[in-house]
């Protein structure tokens, strides 16, 4: 967009440059007619005067004619006439000189505007082209700027309902999560529960141990001291009858 800002810029630099010299060859062309008209009109004004001089001699010669008692006024009229020829010969190459002159320079100008105006043409052409090829170059980028934004676009349009997924995949979690602790929190505390009613029952089963293992000895001493005295009633009554039964 730099280049094609410059490059209208100096397109409309040449395109002043241009005028200006399409304005300067029209203002030499007027200059030239102008020159020529007046040469035309000098000609005329010349050509006249001549004629004017040329009828004012001859009027005079035919006066000498008729006056031949006056020689030495032909004589004059002849130096003089030659005088103003030669005068008018010489104004008129000084004329054409200078018409031939002031036609070259207005020429050499002329051809100078026109190789400007040629050269401008030619540059005017070539920013021409390299703004035809900018203007390309600048659809091509706006058409890859557009696709890049559908694109842009599409994959937003992706991205969010992606994270619109990933949220309600994350709020789930989250729910079965909180569900797990909850469970987990239940499950803990029936196991505390369970671990106290194990600790009643231990210490119950101690002390129930602890009882049997009293009553076990309370039982064991009467019983023992029942059979020895069995054991000694059965060892007197058998003492007799050994005695009675010797020779």
């Amino acid at each position: 967009m730099a280049l094609r800002q410059e490059a209208e810029n100096s397109l409309n630099t040449f395109r002043q440059d241009v005028d200006e010299a399409a304005l300067n060859r029209v203002q030499l062309e007027r200059k030239i007619e102008a020159l020529q008209d007046e040469i035309n009109f000098l000609k005329k004004i010349h050509e006249e005067e001549l004629r004017e001089f040329q009828d004012q001699i001859v009027a005079q010669q035919v006066h000498v004619d008729l006056d031949v008692s006056k020689p030495d006024l032909t004589a004059a009229l002849r130096d003089i006439r030659v005088q103003y020829e030669n005068m008018a010969t010489s104004n008129m190459h000084e004329t054409e000189e200078w018409y031939r002159s002031k036609f070259a320079d207005l020429t050499d100008a002329a051809n100078r505007n026109a190789e400007t105006l040629r050269q401008a043409k030619q540059d005017a052409n070539e920013y021409r082209r390299q703004v035809q090829a900018l203007t390309c170059d600048l659809d091509a980028l706006r058409g890859t700027n557009e696709s890049l934004e559908r694109q842009f676009r599409e994959m937003e349009d992706r991205c969010a309902m992606e994270t619109a997924g990933y949220q309600d995949t994350v709020s789930r979690l989250e729910e079965e999560i909180q569900a797990l602790k909850e469970e987990m929190a239940r499950h803990l505390q029936e196991y505390q529960d369970l671990l106290n009613v194990k600790l009643a029952l231990d210490i119950e089963i101690a002390t129930y141990r602890k009882l049997l293992e009293g009553e076990e000895s309370r039982i064991t001493i009467p019983v023992q001291s029942f059979a020895n005295l069995q054991f000694r009633g059965i060892a007197q009554s058998s003492s007799p009858s050994n005695g009675s039964g010797l020779p």
